[in-house]
């Protein structure tokens, strides 16, 4: 068996791919389920973001578990497997391993040091085991992956400075628009993006802050914690005219700005210029709302180029990082090397005891003779002799844990005791 992940993310898809492969919170439980019923998956955790889609499981067979997982990203996707091809990239043992450890840590994400992925990582092995998809291999490997995540951002400065997609969503609009101070922004969402971005443009001084919601008891909460007010969804063509940005972050699964929407707010304006800058994947605001006379619309990989310019200050954290993750790969390989032996010595020594027993059942009748004193004295001889015996080994296994000369002696093992 083998641990892999098979996936695509802002390096190897474009934003238009990336909104195909999105797997929303409503649709993972099923998603889970299709995985775990293909042929060469027993166990599978899916992590969906706006800047990823992978896919963690354990396969039977790899290639096998790989032609499982390309299949499902091409039903997703509607698109055939020859197409993704050039965008999935796949990592097993312990490079799959890496890769979750970076990904948990901030230092695969777009924004380096991100703080909001390791939440998101933690939801997504949450939804794994509440469904059944996630077993012993994945919930000790997204366990110990957690631990990684913090673990860094504790003992580095990886997470200082601008460490979330809310954040440079904020510092991407400031810098378009020179400063934020006195600014009228309309905030779309509320949700956990939505949260930071409001947090955000309360601490760069923004003059009013308007949030609209699906739900409305969600935007009030939210505007009340920044001094802003909350909007209706219907009166977002309104608002979009008195706004000088406009910021969105739904969790929608179709567009919540029409192109029409901001043609009519933009007819009110008096030719007042509008920044839109829309992080939500799948997109809510039109991409071809971007060619209005006087709209600036940016996107996530707009906000991938901004957050590039800032990364260099924070390689020498990254670095101390990977130094972290090489050390919690030991760990790694220490934890899963002690668990593929233990069944294995526990069946030698279970098979030695029946042994022991079954021989001592056989002089069962001479053994009467003794008193309980001498009974005691050959159980405690005959244990011994067993455990001398199984002694070496059961060492010899456990220190050659996870290599080649584990599997040859683990093979030996199971023909000489008949395992």
């Amino acid at each position: 068996m083998s641990v892999v992940v098979i996936g695509l993310n802002h390096r190897t898809a474009n934003l238009e791919m990336l909104e195909r492969t999105t797997v929303d919170a409503s649709r993972l439980p099923k998603v889970l389920h299709d995985l775990c019923a293909r042929t060469h998956l027993s166990e599978a955790v899916v992590l969906s973001t706006c800047n990823r889609t992978e896919v963690y499981a354990i396969a039977e067979r790899f290639h096998g578990g790989y032609e499982d997982v390309r299949d499902f990203f091409s039903e997703l996707s509607f698109l055939a497997p020859e197409e993704l091809g050039d965008h999935l990239y796949v990592h097993y043992d312990e490079a799959a391993v890496r890769h979750l450890y970076s990904v948990a840590s901030g230092l695969d994400s777009a924004v380096l040091g991100e703080g909001e992925i390791l939440g998101q990582v933690a939801d997504a092995w949450s939804t794994a085991r509440a469904e059944g998809s996630a077993g012993t291999s994945l919930n000790l490997l997204f366990r110990l992956a957690l631990e990684v995540g913090k673990r860094v951002r504790t003992e580095t400065g990886i997470s200082r400075g601008i460490t979330s997609v809310a954040q440079a969503a904020v510092a991407m609009a400031a810098d378009r628009l020179g400063n934020l101070t006195g600014r009228r922004v309309l905030l779309l969402g509320a949700g956990e993006m939505g949260e930071g971005m409001a947090l955000a443009l309360a601490a760069a001084g923004a003059g009013e802050v308007v949030v609209a919601n699906r739900t409305a008891a969600n935007a009030e909460a939210l505007a009340a914690r920044v001094g802003g007010r909350a909007a209706a969804l219907f009166d977002l063509p309104t608002e979009m005219a008195g706004a000088d940005l406009l910021l969105t972050s739904t969790g929608a699964t179709s567009i919540m700005v029409e192109h029409g929407d901001l043609e009519t707010a933009m007819t009110s304006r008096g030719g007042r210029p509008l920044l839109v800058v829309d992080i939500a994947v799948p997109r809510d605001v039109d991409p071809s709302a971007g060619h209005l006379e006087g709209v600036t619309l940016l996107d996530m990989d707009d906000l991938r180029r901004f957050v590039e310019v800032g990364v260099s200050g924070r390689q020498r954290e990254a670095s101390r990082a990977r130094v972290i993750l090489d050390e919690e790969l030991d760990r790694y390989r220490a934890a899963t090397s002690a668990r593929e032996v233990a069944p294995l010595v526990a069946a030698m020594r279970d098979r030695a005891e029946q042994v022991r027993r079954a021989e001592l059942e056989r002089f069962a009748g001479r053994l009467d003779q003794l008193d309980a004193r001498q009974r005691e004295m050959v159980e405690a001889l005959t244990k011994g002799i067993v455990a001398k015996l199984l002694h070496e080994p059961t060492v010899r296994l456990k220190d050659s844990a996870g290599t080649p000369k584990a599997e040859r002696l683990a093979d030996t093992l199971r023909d000489l005791f008949d395992l």
